[in-house]
């Protein structure tokens, strides 16, 4: 479900920080049913697969990220499940609709309004690739927010993210003109980034160049983020800032209650060490 926390004037951003506080929480919970992870690759197996573990992480988790694709995959009765995983959420966290949506015009328009309208989602995954005006429809709410792509945690992000732009002094990778963009974008207090786990050094390079702006960063786990790295090159000052979705290391054990627990304990160890610096 769209998450009632917070006054209905905050922006993302500020729920954001008000959801992490209150729950004492960065962890974002990945809802990505995988064929292999389902006894059978049916909506009915990933719906159970996406509730079991909302209701085995719903104590610790501050938000919760359904992967649309592996809904997507499974045609209308995966599109029903989706809708049913979302309106399961609990509403004292935040949900981020990780679909990665790019397009310009009434095609973006009509993406905003499938995530934020049909499924209630507090947030989406997008591209920059189409330029500002083509995120425009999904950063028009304040309370709405939208995490951008900036350096993704695959390895194939090098081809593109990794690229030097402009002249001189002004030089640069690619992923740090998107991060640049993407804080003139953030007039409404409702624009993060999706920066990989997996390239602390590139992660501490984007947050010196930003250094309120929210992260998603994917990668801590099955894909070989190191968690404490992430964590001194991603977080803010203030200890926030900074959202882990995590997936299959919690869907994936033995007992994913405690799989979520002690990942939680563990953030919010590191983060307390690293404030005392």
């Amino acid at each position: 479900t769209q998450s009632t926390w917070g006054a209905a004037t905050m922006s993302f951003c500020q729920r954001l920080e008000q959801t992490a506080i209150a729950r004492d929480s960065l962890l974002c919970v990945g809802l990505d049913p995988h064929a292999k992870e389902l006894p059978e690759f049916t909506a009915r197996h990933a719906l159970d697969f996406s509730l079991r573990l909302i209701d085995q992480t719903k104590h610790v988790a501050m938000s919760y990220k359904p992967n649309v694709a592996f809904f997507e995959a499974l045609g209308k009765d995966g599109a029903a499940a989706l809708e049913d995983v979302m309106k399961a959420l609990p509403a004292d966290t935040l949900s981020v609709l990780d679909a990665k949506r790019g397009d310009i015009g009434t095609t973006s328009e009509a993406y905003a309004a499938s995530a934020f309208e049909m499924l209630k989602a507090d947030c989406v995954t997008v591209s920059p690739y189409l330029g500002g005006d083509s995120l425009e429809p999904f950063l028009r709410n304040a309370r709405h927010g939208a995490f951008v792509l900036c350096k993704t945690s695959n390895k194939g992000s090098m081809d593109l993210q990794e690229l030097e732009v402009g002249d001189g002094p002004d030089r640069k990778p690619l992923y740090l003109e998107v991060a640049r963009l993407a804080q003139t974008w953030n007039t409404n207090d409702n624009v993060g980034l999706v920066v990989g786990a997996t390239h602390p050094q590139c992660m501490s390079r984007i947050r010196a160049a930003v250094p309120d702006m929210w992260f998603l960063s994917p990668g801590v786990g099955a894909q070989g983020g190191d968690l404490s790295s992430a964590l001194e090159a991603g977080l803010r000052a203030d200890g926030l800032g900074l959202l882990l979705p995590i997936s299959r290391a919690i869907s994936g054990a033995p007992n994913p209650r405690d799989a979520a627990e002690t990942l939680n304990r563990s953030i919010n160890e590191l983060r307390q060490n690293l404030r005392r610096r």
